[in-house]
Protein backbone atom coordinates (compact mmCIF):
# COMPACT_ATOMS: atom_id res chain seq x y z
CA UNK A 1 0.00 0.00 0.00
CA UNK A 2 1.23 3.84 -0.78
CA UNK A 3 3.24 5.33 2.11
CA UNK A 4 3.18 7.75 3.71
CA UNK A 5 -0.61 7.55 4.29
CA UNK A 6 -3.05 8.64 6.80
CA UNK A 7 -5.32 5.56 7.97
CA UNK A 8 -8.63 7.06 8.54
CA UNK A 9 -11.31 4.82 10.53
CA UNK A 10 -14.67 6.14 8.90
CA UNK A 11 -16.73 3.99 11.76
CA UNK A 12 -15.28 5.26 14.41
CA UNK A 13 -16.03 9.27 13.20
CA UNK A 14 -19.19 8.20 12.65
CA UNK A 15 -19.83 6.36 16.31
CA UNK A 16 -18.28 9.50 17.68
CA UNK A 17 -20.31 11.95 15.82
CA UNK A 18 -23.31 9.86 16.90
CA UNK A 19 -22.38 9.62 20.79
CA UNK A 20 -21.64 13.53 20.73
CA UNK A 21 -24.85 14.23 19.08
CA UNK A 22 -26.52 12.15 21.79
CA UNK A 23 -25.17 13.82 24.60
CA UNK A 24 -25.65 17.68 23.11
CA UNK A 25 -29.36 16.65 22.91
CA UNK A 26 -29.46 15.53 26.33
CA UNK A 27 -29.17 19.00 26.93
CA UNK A 28 -30.64 20.69 24.37
CA UNK A 29 -27.67 21.68 22.55
CA UNK A 30 -27.15 21.08 18.63
CA UNK A 31 -23.99 20.32 17.00
CA UNK A 32 -22.18 22.21 14.07
CA UNK A 33 -19.90 19.10 13.32
CA UNK A 34 -16.46 20.85 12.19
CA UNK A 35 -14.52 19.25 9.41
CA UNK A 36 -11.12 21.63 9.57
CA UNK A 37 -8.96 19.25 10.81
CA UNK A 38 -8.92 16.66 7.92
CA UNK A 39 -8.73 19.22 5.76
CA UNK A 40 -12.69 19.51 4.63
CA UNK A 41 -12.23 15.51 3.59
CA UNK A 42 -15.91 14.49 1.43
CA UNK A 43 -15.39 10.76 3.55
CA UNK A 44 -14.72 12.29 6.47
CA UNK A 45 -17.68 15.08 6.75
CA UNK A 46 -20.48 11.99 4.99
CA UNK A 47 -19.33 9.85 8.21
CA UNK A 48 -20.59 12.89 10.38
CA UNK A 49 -23.66 13.34 8.28
CA UNK A 50 -24.36 9.57 8.79
CA UNK A 51 -23.70 9.59 12.91
CA UNK A 52 -26.31 12.43 12.85
CA UNK A 53 -25.17 15.72 12.21
CA UNK A 54 -26.86 18.01 10.35
CA UNK A 55 -24.51 20.90 10.42
CA UNK A 56 -21.46 21.24 9.30
CA UNK A 57 -18.40 23.49 9.80
CA UNK A 58 -14.98 24.59 8.18
CA UNK A 59 -12.99 27.64 7.71
CA UNK A 60 -12.01 27.03 4.03
CA UNK A 61 -14.30 28.38 1.15
CA UNK A 62 -12.43 25.74 -0.59
CA UNK A 63 -13.51 23.02 1.18
CA UNK A 64 -16.80 24.35 1.74
CA UNK A 65 -17.19 24.77 -2.35
CA UNK A 66 -15.47 21.19 -2.62
CA UNK A 67 -18.08 20.04 -0.32
CA UNK A 68 -21.20 21.75 -1.98
CA UNK A 69 -19.82 20.56 -5.11
CA UNK A 70 -19.85 16.67 -3.34
CA UNK A 71 -23.76 17.79 -3.32
CA UNK A 72 -23.62 18.30 0.39
CA UNK A 73 -26.94 20.10 1.02
CA UNK A 74 -27.03 20.11 4.91
CA UNK A 75 -26.37 23.59 6.82
CA UNK A 76 -22.26 24.80 6.23
CA UNK A 77 -21.07 27.08 8.76
CA UNK A 78 -18.05 29.17 7.63
CA UNK A 79 -15.88 29.26 10.87
CA UNK A 80 -13.08 31.72 9.72
CA UNK A 81 -14.05 35.73 9.57
CA UNK A 82 -14.74 36.34 6.20
CA UNK A 83 -12.12 38.02 4.23
CA UNK A 84 -13.73 40.61 2.03
CA UNK A 85 -12.38 38.94 -1.55
CA UNK A 86 -14.32 35.63 -0.26
CA UNK A 87 -18.01 37.69 0.09
CA UNK A 88 -19.12 36.47 -3.28
CA UNK A 89 -18.35 32.56 -2.59
CA UNK A 90 -20.02 33.02 0.64
CA UNK A 91 -23.39 34.50 -0.22
CA UNK A 92 -23.37 31.52 -2.61
CA UNK A 93 -22.21 28.63 -0.51
CA UNK A 94 -22.26 29.49 2.91
CA UNK A 95 -25.70 29.37 5.26
CA UNK A 96 -23.82 31.07 8.19
CA UNK A 97 -20.92 32.84 8.77
CA UNK A 98 -18.77 33.71 12.08
CA UNK A 99 -18.42 37.53 12.14
CA UNK A 100 -16.77 40.32 14.09
CA UNK A 101 -16.33 43.42 12.16
CA UNK A 102 -18.93 45.31 11.23
CA UNK A 103 -17.36 46.37 7.66
CA UNK A 104 -17.47 42.56 6.43
CA UNK A 105 -21.43 42.32 7.86
CA UNK A 106 -22.05 45.35 5.71
CA UNK A 107 -20.40 43.79 2.37
CA UNK A 108 -22.04 40.41 2.71
CA UNK A 109 -25.27 42.54 2.73
CA UNK A 110 -24.64 44.03 -0.05
CA UNK A 111 -23.60 41.31 -2.13
CA UNK A 112 -26.56 39.25 -0.80
CA UNK A 113 -29.08 42.22 -1.74
CA UNK A 114 -27.59 42.08 -5.33
CA UNK A 115 -28.10 37.89 -5.16
CA UNK A 116 -31.72 38.22 -3.49
CA UNK A 117 -30.51 36.04 -0.44
CA UNK A 118 -30.26 35.96 2.89
CA UNK A 119 -27.09 35.47 4.73
CA UNK A 120 -27.36 34.40 8.40
CA UNK A 121 -24.32 35.43 10.99
CA UNK A 122 -23.19 34.28 14.21
CA UNK A 123 -21.60 37.37 16.09
CA UNK A 124 -18.63 36.44 17.78
CA UNK A 125 -17.84 37.69 21.00
CA UNK A 126 -14.58 37.82 23.31
CA UNK A 127 -14.91 36.63 26.60
CA UNK A 128 -11.40 36.50 27.43
CA UNK A 129 -9.60 33.97 24.96
CA UNK A 130 -8.55 36.87 22.84
CA UNK A 131 -8.69 35.55 19.71
CA UNK A 132 -11.44 36.91 17.54
CA UNK A 133 -14.92 38.32 18.54
CA UNK A 134 -16.36 41.90 20.06
CA UNK A 135 -15.60 42.46 23.19
CA UNK A 136 -18.65 42.06 25.29
CA UNK A 137 -19.19 45.95 26.73
CA UNK A 138 -19.19 47.03 22.96
CA UNK A 139 -21.66 44.48 21.84
CA UNK A 140 -25.05 46.75 22.02
CA UNK A 141 -23.03 49.07 19.96
CA UNK A 142 -22.00 46.62 17.35
CA UNK A 143 -25.91 45.44 17.26
CA UNK A 144 -27.10 48.98 16.86
CA UNK A 145 -24.96 49.11 13.71
CA UNK A 146 -26.22 45.91 12.26
CA UNK A 147 -29.62 44.90 13.42
CA UNK A 148 -31.25 46.93 10.25
CA UNK A 149 -29.41 45.63 7.62
CA UNK A 150 -32.06 43.96 5.28
CA UNK A 151 -30.20 40.80 3.81
CA UNK A 152 -28.36 39.90 6.94
CA UNK A 153 -30.22 37.22 9.13
CA UNK A 154 -28.62 37.31 12.91
CA UNK A 155 -28.69 33.81 14.12
CA UNK A 156 -27.47 34.33 17.45
CA UNK A 157 -24.30 34.54 19.51
CA UNK A 158 -21.17 32.82 19.79
CA UNK A 159 -17.27 32.75 21.31
CA UNK A 160 -14.38 31.11 21.48
CA UNK A 161 -11.72 29.97 24.00
CA UNK A 162 -8.86 27.59 24.08
CA UNK A 163 -7.72 27.62 20.72
CA UNK A 164 -5.36 30.95 20.73
CA UNK A 165 -4.69 32.23 24.44
CA UNK A 166 -5.44 28.32 25.88
CA UNK A 167 -8.46 29.80 27.89
CA UNK A 168 -9.87 27.30 29.95
CA UNK A 169 -14.22 26.79 29.08
CA UNK A 170 -15.89 27.42 32.30
CA UNK A 171 -19.60 27.58 33.25
CA UNK A 172 -18.68 31.69 34.22
CA UNK A 173 -17.24 32.10 30.73
CA UNK A 174 -19.56 30.50 28.85
CA UNK A 175 -22.51 32.18 30.85
CA UNK A 176 -21.42 35.62 29.71
CA UNK A 177 -23.22 35.03 26.49
CA UNK A 178 -26.64 33.73 27.48
CA UNK A 179 -26.45 36.77 29.78
CA UNK A 180 -25.69 39.01 26.84
CA UNK A 181 -28.14 37.81 24.88
CA UNK A 182 -31.06 38.86 27.07
CA UNK A 183 -29.46 42.07 27.47
CA UNK A 184 -29.64 42.01 23.08
CA UNK A 185 -33.40 41.04 23.90
CA UNK A 186 -34.61 43.83 25.91
CA UNK A 187 -32.92 46.74 24.44
CA UNK A 188 -33.24 45.56 20.07
CA UNK A 189 -36.69 43.51 21.08
CA UNK A 190 -34.59 40.66 18.82
CA UNK A 191 -35.19 36.26 19.69
CA UNK A 192 -31.56 35.09 19.12
CA UNK A 193 -31.85 30.98 19.06
CA UNK A 194 -28.14 30.47 18.47
CA UNK A 195 -25.84 30.64 21.11
CA UNK A 196 -22.66 29.29 20.25
CA UNK A 197 -21.18 28.45 23.63
CA UNK A 198 -17.46 27.11 22.27
CA UNK A 199 -16.21 24.01 20.85
CA UNK A 200 -14.33 20.69 21.92
CA UNK A 201 -13.13 21.92 25.49
CA UNK A 202 -16.41 23.60 26.31
CA UNK A 203 -18.01 20.20 25.45
CA UNK A 204 -16.63 18.74 28.87
CA UNK A 205 -18.99 21.56 31.04
CA UNK A 206 -21.53 18.79 29.54
CA UNK A 207 -19.60 15.92 31.31
CA UNK A 208 -19.13 17.94 34.29
CA UNK A 209 -22.93 19.34 34.58
CA UNK A 210 -21.71 22.77 34.46
CA UNK A 211 -23.14 24.40 31.14
CA UNK A 212 -25.45 27.14 31.93
CA UNK A 213 -28.85 27.03 30.58
CA UNK A 214 -29.85 28.28 27.29
CA UNK A 215 -26.31 27.46 25.25
CA UNK A 216 -27.66 26.05 21.96
CA UNK A 217 -25.02 25.60 19.83
CA UNK A 218 -21.49 23.35 20.11
CA UNK A 219 -18.96 23.55 17.42
CA UNK A 220 -16.91 20.74 17.42
CA UNK A 221 -14.57 18.86 15.64
CA UNK A 222 -11.77 17.12 17.52
CA UNK A 223 -13.66 15.89 20.30
CA UNK A 224 -15.12 13.45 16.59
CA UNK A 225 -12.35 13.48 14.78
CA UNK A 226 -9.97 11.95 17.55
CA UNK A 227 -11.90 11.41 20.41
CA UNK A 228 -9.46 13.83 22.79
CA UNK A 229 -10.11 16.73 24.20
CA UNK A 230 -6.02 18.88 23.65
CA UNK A 231 -7.06 21.75 25.77
CA UNK A 232 -8.02 19.43 28.88
CA UNK A 233 -5.32 17.46 27.96
CA UNK A 234 -7.81 14.35 27.72
CA UNK A 235 -9.19 11.52 26.41
CA UNK A 236 -13.04 12.16 26.11
CA UNK A 237 -14.73 9.15 27.96
CA UNK A 238 -17.08 6.80 25.34
CA UNK A 239 -15.36 8.47 22.26
CA UNK A 240 -13.09 6.18 19.91
CA UNK A 241 -9.44 7.61 19.34
CA UNK A 242 -6.59 6.63 17.05
CA UNK A 243 -8.83 7.37 14.18
CA UNK A 244 -6.19 8.51 12.54
CA UNK A 245 -2.71 7.07 11.91
CA UNK A 246 -0.14 8.10 10.06
CA UNK A 247 2.22 4.71 8.56
CA UNK A 248 5.37 5.73 7.29
CA UNK A 249 8.54 3.29 5.41
CA UNK A 250 11.75 3.16 6.12
CA UNK A 251 14.14 4.48 3.91
CA UNK A 252 17.78 3.94 5.81
CA UNK A 253 18.39 1.66 8.37
CA UNK A 254 22.08 1.68 10.32
CA UNK A 255 23.65 2.08 13.32
CA UNK A 256 25.27 5.46 13.73
CA UNK A 257 26.54 7.87 16.48
CA UNK A 258 24.00 9.26 18.62
CA UNK A 259 25.66 13.00 18.43
CA UNK A 260 27.08 14.76 15.01
CA UNK A 261 30.50 15.04 14.34
CA UNK A 262 31.52 18.69 13.63
CA UNK A 263 30.64 22.53 14.94
CA UNK A 264 26.76 22.27 15.40
CA UNK A 265 25.25 25.55 13.97
CA UNK A 266 21.75 25.30 13.33
CA UNK A 267 19.45 23.33 11.60
CA UNK A 268 17.03 24.15 8.25
CA UNK A 269 14.82 25.69 10.31
CA UNK A 270 16.82 28.21 12.43
CA UNK A 271 17.02 25.78 15.16
CA UNK A 272 20.15 24.86 17.04
CA UNK A 273 19.96 21.42 18.02
CA UNK A 274 21.28 19.67 21.09
CA UNK A 275 22.20 15.90 21.59
CA UNK A 276 22.91 13.57 24.58
CA UNK A 277 25.83 11.35 23.80
CA UNK A 278 23.81 7.96 23.99
CA UNK A 279 26.39 5.96 21.67
CA UNK A 280 25.94 3.29 18.76
CA UNK A 281 22.30 3.74 18.42
CA UNK A 282 19.93 1.76 15.17
CA UNK A 283 18.54 4.67 13.39
CA UNK A 284 15.86 4.69 11.06
CA UNK A 285 14.70 7.12 8.28
CA UNK A 286 11.02 7.60 7.35
CA UNK A 287 10.17 9.10 4.30
CA UNK A 288 8.37 12.11 5.98
CA UNK A 289 9.38 15.33 7.35
CA UNK A 290 8.07 18.55 8.50
CA UNK A 291 6.72 19.87 5.19
CA UNK A 292 3.98 17.37 5.59
CA UNK A 293 3.54 16.74 8.89
CA UNK A 294 4.13 18.53 13.05
CA UNK A 295 6.64 16.13 14.17
CA UNK A 296 6.21 16.82 17.61
CA UNK A 297 1.78 15.37 16.84
CA UNK A 298 3.17 11.96 16.45
CA UNK A 299 3.58 9.20 18.55
CA UNK A 300 5.28 5.68 17.88
CA UNK A 301 3.10 2.99 18.32
CA UNK A 302 5.70 0.77 19.06
CA UNK A 303 6.78 0.26 22.25
CA UNK A 304 10.24 2.02 22.76
CA UNK A 305 10.74 3.76 19.57
CA UNK A 306 11.82 6.94 19.67
CA UNK A 307 11.45 10.18 17.91
CA UNK A 308 15.04 11.88 17.69
CA UNK A 309 14.39 14.69 15.11
CA UNK A 310 13.38 15.66 11.84
CA UNK A 311 14.10 17.22 8.30
CA UNK A 312 11.29 19.05 6.23
CA UNK A 313 11.53 15.10 4.65
CA UNK A 314 13.06 12.72 6.50
CA UNK A 315 11.80 11.65 10.22
CA UNK A 316 14.50 9.47 12.42
CA UNK A 317 13.45 7.01 14.81
CA UNK A 318 15.86 5.72 17.23
CA UNK A 319 14.75 1.49 17.16
CA UNK A 320 17.89 0.61 19.39
CA UNK A 321 15.48 -0.57 22.52
CA UNK A 322 12.35 -2.25 20.28
CA UNK A 323 12.02 -6.02 20.17
CA UNK A 324 11.79 -7.33 16.36
CA UNK A 325 13.68 -7.02 13.64
CA UNK A 326 13.72 -4.10 10.96
CA UNK A 327 14.47 -3.71 7.50
CA UNK A 328 14.50 -1.14 5.07
CA UNK A 329 10.78 -1.15 3.54
CA UNK A 330 9.27 -2.02 6.80
CA UNK A 331 6.35 0.44 7.61
CA UNK A 332 6.02 2.20 11.14
CA UNK A 333 2.99 3.56 12.75
CA UNK A 334 2.18 6.58 14.51
CA UNK A 335 -0.74 7.96 16.38
CA UNK A 336 -1.51 11.54 15.83
CA UNK A 337 -2.60 14.68 17.76
CA UNK A 338 -4.93 17.24 15.86
CA UNK A 339 -2.26 19.32 14.63
CA UNK A 340 -0.21 16.66 12.90
CA UNK A 341 -3.86 15.15 11.66
CA UNK A 342 -4.54 18.71 10.34
CA UNK A 343 -1.13 18.68 8.67
CA UNK A 344 -0.94 15.14 7.18
CA UNK A 345 -5.06 15.60 5.78
CA UNK A 346 -3.88 18.72 3.87
CA UNK A 347 -0.43 17.47 2.57
CA UNK A 348 -0.95 16.36 -0.92
CA UNK A 349 2.46 14.48 -0.45
CA UNK A 350 0.07 11.77 1.85
CA UNK A 351 -1.69 8.77 0.40
CA UNK A 352 -5.06 8.90 2.83
CA UNK A 353 -6.42 5.11 2.97
CA UNK A 354 -10.27 4.60 4.68
CA UNK A 355 -11.39 1.73 6.52
CA UNK A 356 -14.16 1.13 7.31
Amino acid sequence: MKTPRVNVKLKNIEENAKHMVEKCEKKGIKLTGVVKGSAGDIKVASAFVRGGIESIGDSRIKNIKKLRKAGFEEEIVLLRLPQLNEIEDIVEKVDVTLISEIKTIKALNKKALEKGKNQGIIVMVDVGDLREGVLPDDLEDFFAEIINLKAINIKGIGTNVGCYGGVLPSKNNTKILVDLKEKLKNKFDIELPLISGGNTATSKLIDNDEIPEGITNFRIGEGILLGTDITHQRKIEGQNQNNFTLSAKIIELKEKPSVPKGKIGHDAFGNKPEFEDKGIRLRAILAIGRQDVKVNGLTPILENAEIIGASSDHLLVDLTEVDGDFAVGDELKFSLDYGAMLALMTSEYVYKNYEQ
